[in-house]
């Protein structure tokens, strides 16, 4: 959509430079674009504590058959166990 604008040049200077936009379209564009990401995230931080999930984080941080590396770094999920191996 065409539209006519008239904006101060510094301060279309100064967004340009700031978001590293390479034209004026592209800092118009990203200028209400970046506005409304932002509003969003407040909007969400708003929300922080006011929803009850439900969820037992004790429980879901524990994962049953999980079993640390020697290296300590990652997970193994292991499905092997030695009574299973002599069950056989």
């Amino acid at each position: 959509m065409r539209t006519t604008l008239d904006l101060p040049d510094s301060l279309l200077g100064e967004a340009q430079r700031l978001l590293g936009s390479k034209s004026k379209t592209d800092t118009v564009v990203l200028s209400p674009t970046e506005l409304i990401r932002r509003r969003r995230i407040d909007e969400l931080k708003s929300l922080a504590g006011c929803i009850d999930l439900g969820i037992d984080l004790g429980r879901s941080r524990r994962r049953p058959g999980r079993t640390r590396l020697a290296s300590g770094c990652a997970w193994l999920t292991c499905a092997w166990s030695p009574s299973r191996s002599s069950e056989s």
